[in-house]
Formats: structure tokens, sequence, C-alpha cells
């Protein structure tokens, strides 16, 4: 296989509004709302060709946000001192601080973001 594994990710949302704001805010970047046909979709920037995943806060019925069920998702930051810190304005909540990983893999943080869910934030500084 000549390609990451994961090629896409959503995360659940009940009030879209709410998390593209908290979203937008701790990362610095714009989220583009879609209806498709009831099922609500807040796109992440898609940067073409560049490594990682893309991915959506999506709201539906289908969709629960949750604190401790199901995967844990990443997001990669050049160091996440500067996104962690925009947490408590975004009205999220800092669930771990930057901690170091060890063996040279960098930075770990975990947060809450305003629907519930559970996000991590990496960095190698």
């Amino acid at each position: 296989m000549d390609f990451n594994m994961v090629g896409w990710f959503e995360i659940p949302v009940t009030n879209m509004e709410r998390a593209k704001a908290f979203y937008e805010k701790v990362f610095n970047i714009k989220i583009s709302v879609h209806d498709l046909g009831g099922l609500q979709m807040g796109w992440f920037p898609n940067r073409g060709d560049k490594k990682g995943a893309a991915g959506s806060l999506v709201q539906h019925e289908m969709y629960t946000p949750s604190a401790t069920d199901g995967p844990l998702i990443y997001f990669t930051c050049p160091d996440l001192a500067i996104e962690l810190g925009r947490v408590s304005a975004a009205e999220g909540e800092i669930l771990r601080p930057k901690t170091e990983i060890g063996g040279g893999h960098g930075f770990m943080a975990l947060v809450k973001d305003t629907e519930g869910n559970r996000i991590a934030l990496h960095s190698l500084k």
C-alpha cells in the first residue's frame, strides 16, 4: 500500500455553527458548511496533495458527539501550544495539557470541543 490508511474523518456535532466557530478559532481556518439533503457537513480545508486526511464536522441524527466513545482524532500542528492557547477562548476545555510523548515522537494534548467530543493535538515541538 503506498498511501496512508485514513482517507476521511467525520466529527459529530449537535450545533454546526457553534462547532464551526470553535474549530475555526482554535485552528485559525475557515470551514465551509454544506447541506446534503438534511445532513449538514462543515468541511475542513483540503490541502490537495499534502500529507494527512481531509474531514468534516457532521450534524445529523445518526451522529452523536462523545468524549469517551469512538476513535480519537489527532490534529497535526506546527506547535500545539499555539492551538492549545486558543481552546478556552473558543469555549472548549483542555483535558490534558501539552505532554511529551517520548522517543522523539513529539508532543500531544487532549481537548474537549464545544460539542463534547474529545480530540487530540500533536506536534513535534
